[in-house]
């Protein structure tokens, strides 16, 4: 029997890898969704309902089938793309979610390039300098980043830089007055807004997303600096930096040519983590800056028991994190000539 040539046989373990993931994740969504302790007949038909309207209800959601029946339906409707219709808006959830998600995706985007942005450099200056002053006021500053909660360092940075300072824009996307002058295209409201040639409306909306960005950026920062921090020490104590050194390499070249080099693959994973655990929790940020993003969505439809909106959010979560492994994936061919 002819085998398969090794990059196609590669390409076919991986794409069954997802799907057995994707599977995974459908039933896992499923069964979150069952095991919730919410009544979601009750959800629809308020408090006061009868007992026959509830019955009527029930047997309409299917409830009263089989689990696995149940199951299989679910399957097909996710299948045609069929979430469900929202109990709070009255509109289908995928259409819903369409709306908020560039919203948050906006914000996570301006996030992890902040946090990326700084923590990298960071992370290799620390490494450089081990034990030294620069070192341990970077772990400080890191520390501070992974232990202050994030709903406390928003509402100080709106008492300090929007109400103390007025260096940047309050709660939401951008200013009232500008609400409703830029026409939705993609409902990304950076790019809306310059498609439109508003420029003041795309200004408010950068002042806006400065602060929550920011501090959202800081928070992820102290996880890539302490990574990007180990990962550097790992390559500086290798034989190859000593000979570089040895060969009269210059400091620079020696640590941003070979041993960052060498690094970039796995910063290229701890970046993509990063992005998405921005997405998934990018809830506290917005509640405290009235973003109307995925995380407010979330939010707002568990408290009313929304569950058709609330198990496709999580379905939506961990769709995020499977496309950002396959980015991963492939910008590891781009670093990596090893990989091709």
């Amino acid at each position: 029997m002819k085998r398969l040539p090794p990059r196609v046989s590669a390409s076919l373990g991986q794409l069954g890898s997802i799907l057995v993931t994707l599977f995974g994740l459908l039933i896992l969504t499923f069964v979150i969704g069952r095991m919730m302790p919410v009544d979601p007949v009750r959800a629809m038909v308020g408090e006061e309902a009868t007992k026959e309207v509830y019955e009527t209800v029930y047997r309409q959601l299917g409830l009263d089938r089989p689990m696995w029946e149940q199951f299989f339906i679910y399957l097909w409707d996710v299948l045609r793309l069929d979430f469900g219709t929202s109990i709070r808006t009255g509109q289908p959830v995928l259409q819903d979610i369409l709306h908020v998600l560039p919203a948050t995706i906006e914000l996570a985007t301006f996030a992890i390039i902040f946090g990326a942005g700084i923590g990298v450099p960071l992370g290799v200056l620390a490494a450089v300098n081990k034990d030294k002053l620069a070192d341990h006021i970077i772990r400080v500053f890191s520390l501070m980043g992974h232990s202050m909660p994030i709903f406390w360092t928003g509402m100080i940075g709106l008492l300090m830089f929007y109400a103390g300072l007025g260096w940047v824009g309050g709660s939401g996307r951008m200013s009232q007055f500008y609400i409703g002058l830029v026409p939705e295209r993609t409902n990304f409201l950076l790019i809306d807004s310059a498609l439109a040639g508003e420029w003041e409306v795309f200004r408010s909306a950068i002042n806006h997303i400065v602060l929550p960005a920011s501090l959202l950026g800081y928070s992820s920062s102290a996880y890539i600096t302490r990574m990007t921090r180990s990962f550097m020490l790992d390559q500086l104590n290798q034989e190859y930096i000593t000979t570089a050194r040895v060969k009269g390499l210059s400091r620079r070249r020696t640590v941003w040519g070979h041993a960052f080099g060498n690094i970039r693959v796995q910063l290229v994973t701890i970046v993509a983590l990063a992005y998405g655990a921005l997405l998934e929790g990018a809830v506290l940020i917005e509640t405290v800056f009235a973003w109307p993003g995925f995380g407010q969505y979330l939010t707002s439809n568990l408290l009313i028991g929304d569950m058709n909106a609330v198990m496709t959010c999580v379905l939506i979560v961990g769709l995020i994190f499977v496309g950002l492994n396959l980015l991963s994936d492939l910008l590891y061919r781009v670093f990596d000539p090893r990989t091709r």
